[in-house]
């Protein structure tokens, strides 16, 4: 079979040519998929094939090696593992052999490959040998293999777990990367290859900063004072137009990364390195010196402790404000701007306990903002980001905010922002309403009647984007994005406003028109905003209570329409979030649609389409509906608790890596919550027997995930309250029940003793409810 063609075919405009290709390439790995794989490798490697064959070649080997799926990648690793071991060596001699190809594209390509196999092999004590011909190719080789064995070592970091690799190898590779940064590398692909290979390989080292030892070896040996100067010297390398360009990323962004990178792992050590490179560089006429210093400064702003950094903060805002307005040069404007919002971001708000923010400074802070909102559209995006952070570090700080003078103000610049000609650059508009989200979020009661003369005017804003007129694609598609902010808004105005009876009153007389701006939302007919406007219907719901049973029968269709979108799984999952909400709000007004929703959510849970983040929280789901109809529940009990049987059987025994970990612990918890709610919504009526014959699989299941010792606090505090809800609710039948079960005494008294003083309350709530439990 003459591989090349059908590679080239699979890439063709014909679609009959492309599926007769896709059809031949699947019967030859379903034949032979040694051969399959060899003959990938060997077209990825021989240079006389056409590139778009070579890199065909190699993407089907990497979706050979991996999957998004957890089920599918565990298949597809134990597939590669149980293949022939000459086969395989044949093959990723191949990909080595790659990495000195001209071709930058082959290269590339090979790089991602070998660490998706080193992936599999390393933590299976294969392919010892790897890391160390990677090191020495680092040393010997022609520049393009240089760059390709650097990215190569950076690609591996990303899928390797650090404790695989020894300690001696982590180091090795950490010196060969900073090697390949110097500026005595001639080449500047070789620098930016290693500079990207330094960003992941620093997160990789980060196992091995946190043991203080190591840290401090790595840090005064070999690397600290070695790297950051490099580090800073690639600051100066920027390029005219990256302001401009949303993707783009060059060496000195990726210098500043890393500094970045570096200053969270070593804290203040970093700092007496860096700082005379910024009092050296933040006054010289040549702009990128201005440019790299300010960048340096933002860099270091998280990792080190406040007590650094704060007197450098003092000294540096004035003229940095300063800057902001006067600098001629719109790159450093740019980066003074985003550095202002890293210093509010870590420097300001509760955590701080010297405030950098003074009542004298503070309206120059904001009028100096307030201007760049007016700079070109980059600059104007950075300013009102660092207004999202003063905002937000003034949330916690009491009944008055130093910002409510300035409310007025704030508010009517960023909507005059929102409707400049050019906001849809640099996402400036998305931007100003993420801002104006923020400040309301974080306003006090003092600014209330300002927010509700906010609602009138959000909602014209909406009103005018439904106004029909006929739109091109592109044109919908920013309309759709326009009414996803505006939604969006609405939401946060909503939530603001519920909160307090005096406000949510007054906010009542807008709830019915607000509620038919979001159905003409809905009747729009697109994904995006169908997200944004079913969360604004959320916490409608949240803030009307029950009266909000009058807008079911009109908005019913699109919640069941947001339940069968499986395609657009997060919109499914918001609206199985939103059910929630109205459960809440509705309780047994919700009766009627029951029948509708339950049988879509049971049949979402047995789909293999459905993503499995929206699983979790359809279990939390059964618990609100069952807390919010009781009794009535009975209908579905059967079917519920079955899904929650097997959930819960799957959700015991696991062994995987963290990402598995923490979805087991979100499954646990949503079925631990349908739990909780199932019990509470039956207690005190005549069908709590019903719920009898369920309580030993549960009390199992606690024992099955307490003896895994792998739950997260907020599985615990969910865990013990279920242990309690059984007790509380069925009495003395699961007095007994309790009383033999394996571990409910331990788990008990180690939740009584926890630290954490939720799980602590939760578990004294479980003792009282099992002793009266046991007593009767």
């Amino acid at each position: 079979m003459e591989v090349t063609q059908v590679l080239f075919n699979a890439q063709s405009i014909d679609g009959t040519v492309r599926k007769n290709a896709e059809e031949s390439l699947k019967q030859f790995q379903e034949q032979n998929l040694p051969g399959f794989l060899l003959s990938l490798s060997g077209e990825l490697a021989n240079e006389e094939k056409p590139i778009e064959t070579r890199k065909l070649a190699g993407l089907i080997l990497k979706n050979a090696l991996d999957a998004k799926e957890q089920h599918r990648k565990f298949e597809l690793v134990q597939r590669w593992l149980s293949l022939d071991a000459t086969a395989k060596s044949q093959i990723k001699a191949c990909l080595l052999q790659t990495l000195s190809s001209p071709v930058s594209d082959a290269r590339s390509t090979a790089s991602q490959v070998i660490a998706k196999v080193a992936g599999i092999e390393l933590p299976h004590k294969q392919w010892p040998e790897l890391i160390g011909s990677l090191l020495s190719n680092v040393h010997q080789l022609p520049a393009q293999a240089k760059q390709a064995t650097l990215e190569t070592l950076g690609y591996l970091c990303e899928e390797v777990s650090p404790d695989v690799i020894d300690q001696d190898q982590v180091n090795k590779i950490l010196t060969a990367v900073v090697q390949g940064m110097s500026s005595s590398e001639g080449n500047t692909d070789v620098r930016l290859a290693a500079t990207r290979a330094l960003y992941n390989a620093l997160g990789f080292a980060q196992a091995n900063f946190s043991n203080d030892m190591e840290r401090d070896y790595i840090m005064r040996v070999q690397a600290l004072p070695a790297l950051v100067p490099m580090l800073l010297e690639t600051l100066l390398k920027q390029e005219e137009d990256q302001d401009q360009d949303e993707g783009a990323w060059n060496i000195a962004m990726a210098g500043g990364t890393c500094l970045g990178l570096v200053a969270r792992t070593v804290g203040d050590d970093i700092v007496p390195l860096v700082v005379p490179f910024i009092e050296e560089n933040i006054s010289k006429p040549d702009w990128r010196q201005r440019e790299a210093a300010t960048y340096a400064f933002g860099s270091i702003l998280e990792g080190p402790s406040p007590e650094k950094l704060i007197p450098l903060v003092n000294v540096a805002l004035t003229f940095m404000l300063s800057a902001l307005t006067k600098d001629p040069n719109s790159h450093v404007k740019d980066t003074t701007a985003w550095t202002l919002g890293r210093i509010f971001e870590f420097l300001h708000g509760s955590v701080v306990d010297s405030p950098i923010i003074s009542q004298a400074n503070c309206q120059q802070i904001i009028t100096v903002l307030l201007q760049s909102m007016k700079d070109t559209p980059n600059v104007a995006e950075k300013a009102c980001g660092a207004l999202y952070f003063l905002a937000q570090g003034y949330e916690e700080m009491g009944p008055s905010s130093p910002l409510t003078p300035f409310f007025q103000e704030i508010v009517q610049s960023l909507l005059t922002v929102t409707h400049r000609e050019d906001a849809g650059e640099s996402r400036l508009r998305t931007a100003a309403y993420e801002t104006l989200n923020e400040v309301v979020r974080c306003s006090t009661d003092e600014t209330a009647p300002l927010v509700l003369q906010l609602v009138p005017v959000i909602m014209m804003e909406l009103h005018n984007t439904l106004e029909g007129q006929k739109l091109s694609s592109d044109e919908r598609e920013k309309q759709s994005e326009l009414q996803g902010l505006l939604c969006g808004c609405l939401q946060v105005i909503i939530q603001k406003l519920g909160a307090s009876e005096p406000t949510k009153y007054v906010f009542m007389q807008y709830a019915d028109q607000i509620m038919g701006l979001f159905l003409r939302v809905f009747a729009c007919r697109s994904a995006t905003v169908h997200e944004e406007a079913m969360l604004a219907i959320g916490a409608l719901a949240y803030a009307t209570g029950a009266d909000f049973a009058k807008y079911m029968p009109e908005f019913y269709r699109y919640l069941e329409m947001g339940l069968q979108n499986f395609e657009e799984y997060q919109v499914c999952a918001v609206t199985v979030g939103v059910v929630g909400d109205i459960s809440r709000a509705l309780e047994e007004k919700i009766v009627p649609y029951c029948d509708g929703i339950m049988t879509q959510l049971l049949k979402n849970l047995s789909s293999n389409q459905l993503h499995r983040s929206v699983k979790p929280p359809i279990f939390s789901c059964f618990g609100d509906i069952a807390l919010a109809v009781g009794e009535y529940f009975e209908k579905y009990l059967m079917w519920a608790m079955s899904a929650l049987q097997s959930a819960a059987e799957l959700s015991t025994h696991i062994a995987g890596d963290d990402e598995l970990v923490e979805y087991t612990n979100s499954l646990r918890n949503g079925i631990l919550e349908a739990y909780s709610g199932i019990f509470q919504g039956f207690k005190n009526s005549p069908k709590t027997q019903l719920l009898i014959p369920y309580a030993p699989h549960i009390l199992q299941f606690l024992d099955g995930i307490y003896m895994e010792k792998d739950m997260d606090d907020v599985v615990m505090k969910t865990a013990i309250g279920v242990l309690g809800d059984l007790a509380d609710t069925l009495g003395s039948h699961a007095g007994s029940m309790i009383q033999q079960s394996v571990s409910s005494k331990d788990f008990l008294n180690e939740c009584l003793s926890s630290e954490d003083l939720m799980i602590k309350e939760s578990a004294e709530w479980a003792k009282l409810a099992i002793s009266r439990a046991i007593s009767v």
